[in-house]
C-alpha cells in the first residue's frame, strides 16, 4: 500500500498570523501514521471560524508552518497498529475499516492526506456524505452538545439564538425546534430570515432594521429568554443581559464580532444569570462522548430530521480559502462552506 502514497502531500495554512493574505498552500512531507492513529486521505474540509481566530492569533499556534482546518472527511487508508487501541472497546465499537469513510475534527484538517488519534475520528453510515460529514461534524457537535449539556433545552422554553441564518445557527434552529422549544433568532437580511423560519426559526428579528432587545422582550412579555446562544461575542454581549431572564442561561458560542471584554462577576447578580463558555471538544472529550454525540448526529441526519446546508463548495486552493474566510467573517454566507481537497 505505501508504494501507492505520494512522498509529498498539498496543504493549505499559514507561516505567520497575520490577516487573510497569510494563508497560503504549501508542500509537506507526507504524515506518518503514528500507531494509535488513523490515516484518512481528505475529500472534503469544513470551514470554521476558528480558523480565523488561529490566523489572527487568538488561538495560541505553538509553530510554524501550520497547516489551518479543524474538520475533514474522507477515505480510511490506514488503521492504527498499537494492541492496546486495537484491544479498546470502544475503538471497537466505531468498526474501522481500511476504505470506509469517516470524518475527524482536529487542527491541521486543510491537507491531502491527515493522521488523527483514533478518538476523533468517527466513521460514518450509510446514507451521510463525506461532504455533508465534513459541514455538519464541528457544527452540529456543537449544537448538539450546548443544547444539552451547556443548557438543556425544554420544552416549552423559548430560546434566542444570534446569526440563526448561518451554518450553525440554523442546526440550532432545527434542534432546538425538535426539543419543543420556541425559537427567537437574529440575521442580517429577509432573504436570510426566510431560510431561517424554513430550519426551525419561529421569529427573526432583522437586527440592522429592528431594535433587538425590544423585539425580543415583546415576544417574551417583558420577561425575556430562557437562554441566549451567542456566537457573535463583543457586539451582543451587552444585549444579552437585557434579553436574559431571571437565572436563565447565556452560552457564549464564539468571538465573531471578537472576544468577549472582561466583566466584573457581580453583572451575572441582577438576575442570577449563569454564563458559559464552552468548547465542544470538551464535551467530546472521552472516547464514549465523542462516539455517542456523533453517532446520534449522523443519525439524525441520515434519517433526514437534520438538514445540513451548504453555502458554497470552495477549491482547495490559497485564494479559495481566503475568500471562504472573508465571506464567512462578512456575514455572507447562508449555511456551511465546504472545501473540496481530494475525488470522493
Amino acid at each position: 500500500m505505501s508504494e501507492s502514497l505520494p512522498s509529498k502531500v498539498q496543504a493549505i495554512g499559514i507561516n505567520k498570523t497575520g490577516d487573510f493574505d497569510a494563508i497560503e498552500k504549501f508542500e509537506l512531507p507526507f504524515p506518518q501514521n503514528q500507531p494509535g492513529n488513523v490515516l484518512v486521505k481528505v475529500q472534503y474540509a469544513g470551514v470554521n471560524f476558528s480558523e480565523t481566530y488561529y490566523r489572527k492569533g487568538l488561538y495560541s499556534i505553538t509553530s510554524f508552518p501550520q497547516v489551518l482546518g479543524t474538520e475533514a472527511a474522507g477515505e480510511i487508508i490506514a488503521l492504527p497498529t498499537d494492541e492496546r487501541v486495537l484491544d479498546d472497546n470502544e475503538f471497537k465499537l466505531r468498526k474501522f475499516a481500511v476504505g470506509a469513510t469517516a470524518a475527524f475534527f482536529g487542527l491541521g484538517a486543510f491537507a491531502e492526506y491527515v493522521s488523527v488519534p483514533w478518538t476523533k475520528v468517527f466513521p460514518l453510515p450509510d446514507g451521510v456524505s463525506t461532504k455533508t460529514a465534513a459541514a455538519a461534524l464541528i457544527q452540529g457537535g456543537t449544537a448538539l452538545t450546548f443544547i444539552t449539556e451547556a443548557y438543556s433545552v425544554q420544552k416549552g422554553d423559548i430560546i434566542l439564538v444570534h446569526t440563526v441564518a448561518g451554518g450553525l445557527g440554523l442546526l440550532f434552529a432545527q434542534l432546538i425546534k425538535a426539543r419543543g422549544a420556541t425559537v427567537i433568532g437574529t440575521t442580517s437580511t429577509p432573504e436570510k430570515a426566510e431560510i431561517a423560519k424554513a430550519h426551525g426559526a419561529d421569529h427573526v428579528i432583522l437586527y440592522k432594521q429592528e431594535d433587538t432587545v425590544q423585539r425580543v422582550l415583546e415576544l417574551t412579555n417583558g420577561e425575556g429568554v430562557h437562554a441566549i446562544f451567542d456566537g457573535v461575542g463583543k457586539d451582543t454581549f451587552e444585549a444579552d443581559f437585557k434579553m436574559i431572564r431571571r437565572k436563565g442561561t447565556i452560552v457564549s458560542v464564539g468571538n465573531a464580532s471578537g472576544p468577549v471584554p472582561a466583566f466584573p462577576p457581580l453583572k451575572l447578580v441582577e438576575k442570577n444569570v449563569r454564563l458559559v463558555r464552552p468548547t465542544a471538544a470538551n464535551y467530546l472529550y472521552t472516547a464514549e462522548e465523542g462516539r455517542t454525540y456523533t453517532a446520534e448526529l449522523f443519525r439524525l441526519i441520515a434519517d433526514g430530521r437534520l438538514k445540513v446546508r451548504i453555502h458554497a463548495e470552495v477549491p482547495f486552493t490559497a485564494e479559495g480559502v481566503q475568500q471562504a474566510e472573508k465571506d464567512l467573517v462578512g456575514g455572507e454566507t447562508v449555511g456551511k462552506l465546504v472545501i473540496k481537497v481530494g475525488e470522493p
